[in-house]
């Protein structure tokens, strides 16, 4: 029997590690993960049956409380397998989710990114500006609010990246041109 090497504890506390930080939050948590339908064109289809547990997500495009729920719009975006909105895909539709409660506005305001976890119901007919469009519309059982974290990685430019002094009248390196790059990340 070979004996458990300090790089194979290493690889196996990874993995424990990783696994722990992407997991579905609880509220987002289906009956049967099987049968819940992830994607937006799927749930289209004329195959899907109405009270369909569904589950997806994307920027909230508008937000109305009435008398007693509240009706929220989305632009749809996939979500990846712990049901987080990619921000890096085009939207892909728009969807109505009805959810049983009272919502703040200004929480839940335009261009933040959620998901939601329903069943299927009877679509309706709304506007989108002047233009006619046909909603599909869940009934909210859970939700899940994200945020979007940004990062800024900055990159030094320029040849002497390694030298402290660029001339015969040396400057300090704070003074030089720089780039950077945003991380958008969302948790």
């Amino acid at each position: 029997m070979k004996p458990i090497t300090l790089r194979h504890l290493f690889a196996f506390m990874a993995v424990i590690f990783l696994s722990a930080c992407t997991s579905l939050p609880t509220e987002l948590s289906a009956s049967s993960e099987e049968t819940v339908i992830s994607d937006y064109k799927t749930w289209l289809a004329p195959s899907t049956a109405q009270g369909s547990e569904v589950r997806l997500g994307g920027v909230i495009a508008s937000i109305t409380n009435l008398k007693d729920k509240t009706r929220i719009e989305l632009v749809n975006v996939p979500i990846d397998s712990v049901g987080r909105p990619s921000v890096k895909v085009e939207p892909q539709g728009r969807f109505v989710g009805y959810v049983n409660e009272f919502l703040d506005p200004v929480t839940f305001s335009e261009g933040r990114l959620v998901t939601l976890l329903g069943n299927t119901a009877e679509p309706e007919t709304g506007k989108v500006g002047d233009f006619e469009h046909q909603y599909p519309v869940m009934t909210v059982k859970g939700y899940h609010l994200w945020r979007v974290e940004e990062r800024i990685i900055m990159q030094d430019s320029g040849p002497y990246l390694n030298h402290h002094c660029l001339s015969y009248f040396c400057r300090d390196r704070d003074d030089m041109y720089r780039e950077g790059r945003v991380i958008q990340e969302v948790k």
